[in-house]
C-alpha cells in the first residue's frame, strides 16, 4: 500500500465518522418533527369542539345584544316622552306653580312674625304687671 491510499482510507474513515457524528442529531431532529406533528394533528382534532362551543355562545350573545338594543331604543323613546312632558308641565305650570309658592312662603312669614310680635307684647305687658304687683308688696 502506498502512502496515497493510506491518506485515501484515513480520509474515508473520517469521512464515515463525521457521516455517523452527524447523522444523530439529524435522526433526533427528525424524531421532534414527527411529535411535532402528532403534536398538531392532535390539537386539530381537539379544536373542531372548542370553535363550534365558540360559535354557539357568540350566536347567543348575538341575540342577548340584539335584545338589548330594544331594551335601549325603548328607554330611549321613553326618556325623550319624559323629557317632552316635563317641557310641556314647565312652560304651562312652572311659573303660575313658583308664584304660588312663594306667596304662600311669604304669607307664612308675615304671619309667623306677627305672632311672634304679638308675644313679645303680650310677654311686656305680663313682665310690667309682675313688676307693678311686686313693687306693690315691698
Amino acid at each position: 500500500m502506498s502512502p496515497g491510499q493510506i491518506a485515501a482510507l484515513i480520509a474515508a474513515g473520517a469521512f464515515v465518522l463525521l457521516v455517523l457524528l452527524a447523522a444523530i442529531p439529524l435522526i433526533k431532529l427528525g424524531r421532534t418533527l414527527d411529535e411535532a406533528t402528532i403534536a398538531i394533528r392532535k390539537a386539530h382534532e381537539n379544536s373542531d369542539p372548542l370553535f363550534d362551543g365558540a360559535n354557539s355562545t357568540l350566536t347567543h350573545v348575538n341575540t342577548q345584544l340584539e335584545r338589548v338594543d330594544g331594551i335601549t331604543a325603548n328607554a330611549q323613546t321613553v326618556s325623550g316622552n319624559v323629557s317632552a312632558l316635563s317641557s310641556v308641565f314647565t312652560a304651562t305650570l312652572g311659573s303660575p306653580l313658583v308664584k304660588t309658592a312663594a306667596l304662600t312662603y311669604g304669607v307664612s312669614k308675615a304671619i309667623k312674625t306677627r305672632r311672634q310680635a304679638k308675644e313679645e307684647k303680650a310677654g311686656k305687658r305680663s313682665r310690667r304687671g309682675r313688676r307693678a304687683k311686686r313693687g306693690s308688696q315691698a
